[in-house]
């Protein structure tokens, strides 16, 4: 273990798990509780359970980016999608994919951050949408945009001080089922969950006073 993350080495995978990005969406444990093993005492996690290719295919599954996996094996690992993507989770995170810097941070494939203000890991999402009881859609209506010329490359991530998650890089947003309803080069993100807007700031983290670095 270190700080967070936890590692376990098989014969043929490294598998990592950051439980600071976790936001239990128990897809690991559903889909594989042999490798993910719920609710025992002691080591949980089994990589020897699966093959690298279907380890591979759970740390992909992992919207937080919390699982990843170091193949040894020589087979091929995780790359970056071809597309860069946000998508708008309903009453929930914002799950981005791409090629991430997110806050200078050690760059990431994966991540799920907070958009309903409460997160005690800002700019991550720890779940605090649910106790919090935030409301907000995961289907905005669609802007009017052009295709990207490029749909992937890398996506910086910036949290403004007490202010929104500034994007820079080719990112299209997408609604929790799936479509496509903006393209853009640049945006602003809210993450106080007062905007009128979302999932786009409008202002509203000045006027209630949102804190966050």
């Amino acid at each position: 273990m270190t700080g967070s993350v936890e590692e376990v080495r098989g014969q043929k995978a490294i598998v990592r798990f950051d439980s600071g990005k976790c936001i239990h969406s128990r897809n690991c444990v559903l889909d594989r509780p042999d490798v993910f093993v719920p609710n025992v005492e002691g080591e949980w996690i089994k990589p020897d359970n699966a093959t690298p290719e279907a380890l591979l295919r759970l740390a992909i599954n992992c919207p937080s980016g919390a699982i990843t996996v170091e193949r040894l094996d020589g087979g091929e690992s995780e790359a970056a999608p071809l597309v860069n993507t946000v998508r708008i989770r309903e009453n929930g995170p914002l799950a981005l994919h791409g090629n991430l810097a997110i806050a200078g941070q050690e760059k990431t494939l994966r991540a799920t951050l907070c958009r309903c203000g409460h997160s005690q890991r800002k700019p991550y999402c720890d779940g605090s949408h649910t106790g919090a009881s935030f409301q907000a859609t995961g289907e905005p209506k669609v802007k009017e945009s052009a295709a990207l010329a490029r749909r992937d490359g890398p996506l910086k991530v910036l949290p403004l001080p007490n202010g929104p998650l500034q994007a820079q890089g080719a990112l299209e947003v997408v609604t929790g089922t799936g479509h496509t309803v903006n393209r853009v080069m640049q945006t602003y993100l809210c993450r106080c969950g007062g905007s009128a807007n979302k999932p786009y700031c409008d202002g509203t983290h000045a006027k209630i006073g949102f804190k966050a670095p």
